[in-house]
């Protein structure tokens, strides 16, 4: 793997914007270390640190920076959907669509499915044992959870055509009408009571920030302290005046989360972020173009999917041999608490090393070339994925066998359904995508 890595760096392209690979990789691991950290283990269950510590929930305006891989993603697509039209000899647009999701969505799709396959065959063998009770039923719900932003990406890059041929005709237009739209969602949503009409901001929301991507890529963030201050700004006064909560990320038992469904304040929130990192270009250019630098971030990259899908089945596991071994718990937040902390941490690192090593080889890159793939098909593919992957984090592995239920938008969907729709939509997506020689 090291010669390769020192290959694939050293024949990185000058015109390559390597700050971006650098924020991709620095947004992952952040939400992998916050993570690790909120998880406040007890012999009783799992709880959330920043419910037992609401002080520090104000952390979640650094820390939760989901919205810097999304807008980051953006940035990506633009680039990949731009280079296969211009390769396009005289081929339909179809065919465009297909191989631009192919390529997009396997690097993506094939380590989630291996993921989702290798979970629920353990939860079926849990479960026809008699198990599924305590730490483990909790880990069998938990370990999906992180799916919800492979299901968002998801729709990102399905929705990337439509909305990048907006941007050429609108630009921050483009980017204004959806977060119209997110703010009129919560006019309907709070004022006139409209049920389930909140769940439109999973797109608008998460659509605009990936919008902000598209306005990079054409260098239209021409002023990023003026964004990051108008963002701030924003967002501490939806918080400060409007129904919002503080935390950037859900809590437990709150009524009303900015993440599910996102709101304007978390939409503000990416505004901030976005302008922040565009700040930091600079420096962060001057420090990824150092050789060594940069090798790690090509390491990193080429397993940041496969990290982030076990880096909790990490953590549980730590915690659970950790219960097994009779090591004592302390009370969250408690002295004893934070003084484990860096062990907990470097052994969750490790494991999730070892993970990696063992599921990597399912994170390889797709070459994107234009063929005779069908966009409906493409499409129907990519849809079911969504619905398929996002009902796996809302249900979780647990009640397998008993039919176990959890609501996705206004429907009721299990556990097999889940994973039937998105192993179908990902059968589609690779067969849409295929040139005829494949």
């Amino acid at each position: 793997m090291g010669s390769s890595v020192r290959e694939l760096a050293g024949a990185t392209p000058a015109t390559r914007d390597r700050y971006i690979d650098l924020l991709r990789v620095a947004s992952l691991g952040t939400v992998v270390l916050g993570h690790w950290l909120m998880a406040a283990v007890t012999t009783d269950g799992v709880g959330n640190l920043l419910a037992v510590v609401p002080g520090l929930q104000v952390l979640t305006w650094a820390l939760q920076i989901m919205p810097v891989f999304f807008f980051v993603g953006g940035f990506s697509h633009a680039l990949s959907y731009r280079s296969l039209r211009r390769k396009q000899p005289e081929g339909s647009t179809d065919s465009v669509y297909s191989a631009f999701l192919r390529a997009r969505l396997q690097r993506l799709l094939r380590p989630t499915m291996v993921f989702i396959l290798v979970w629920g065959a353990a939860a079926l063998i849990v479960q026809l044992l008699g198990g599924g009770g305590g730490l483990t039923g909790v880990t069998l719900r938990l370990v999906a959870q992180p799916l919800w932003f492979i299901g968002i990406y998801l729709a990102m890059v399905a929705f990337t055509p439509p909305l990048l041929t907006l941007h050429d005709r609108y630009g921050w237009g483009a980017f204004a009408g959806l977060a119209g739209a997110a703010v009129a969602v919560d006019v309907l949503r709070f004022a006139a009571g409209v049920p389930y009409i909140a769940f439109l901001n999973f797109a608008f929301v998460w659509l605009a920030v990936h919008q902000l991507g598209f306005l990079r890529a054409d260098g239209r963030i021409t002023r990023p302290a003026l964004l990051a201050g108008i963002g701030l700004a924003a967002a501490v006064a939806l918080v400060a005046l409007g129904p919002y909560p503080l935390s950037m990320v859900g809590m437990p038992g709150e009524k009303i989360s900015n993440m599910a469904p996102p709101t304007p304040a978390l939409l503000c929130h990416g505004l901030w972020l976005v302008g922040a990192v565009e700040l930091l270009r600079g420096p962060g250019a001057r420090l990824v173009a150092r050789p060594r630098v940069w090798r790690g971030v090509v390491a990193a990259n080429g397993v940041a999917m496969t990290a982030f899908l076990w880096h909790l089945t990490a953590m549980l596991g730590v915690y659970g041999a950790m219960l097994a071994l009779d090591v004592p718990l302390p009370e969250p937040a408690s002295g004893a608490w934070w003084a484990q902390v860096p062990a907990r941490i470097a052994v969750a690192a490790v494991v999730t090393a070892g993970l990696v090593a063992v599921f990597r080889t399912f994170e390889r890159p797709v070459s994107a070339v234009p063929g005779t793939g069908s966009g409906p098909v493409s499409a129907l593919g990519v849809t079911l994925c969504l619905f398929g992957v996002l009902g796996v984090s809302m249900v979780g592995f647990g009640g397998l066998l008993e039919g176990h239920t959890a609501m996705l938008i206004a429907v009721r969907v299990s556990a097999p359904a889940a994973v039937a729709m998105a192993l179908g939509g990902w059968l589609l997506v690779e067969r849409a995508g295929r040139r005829r020689s494949d």
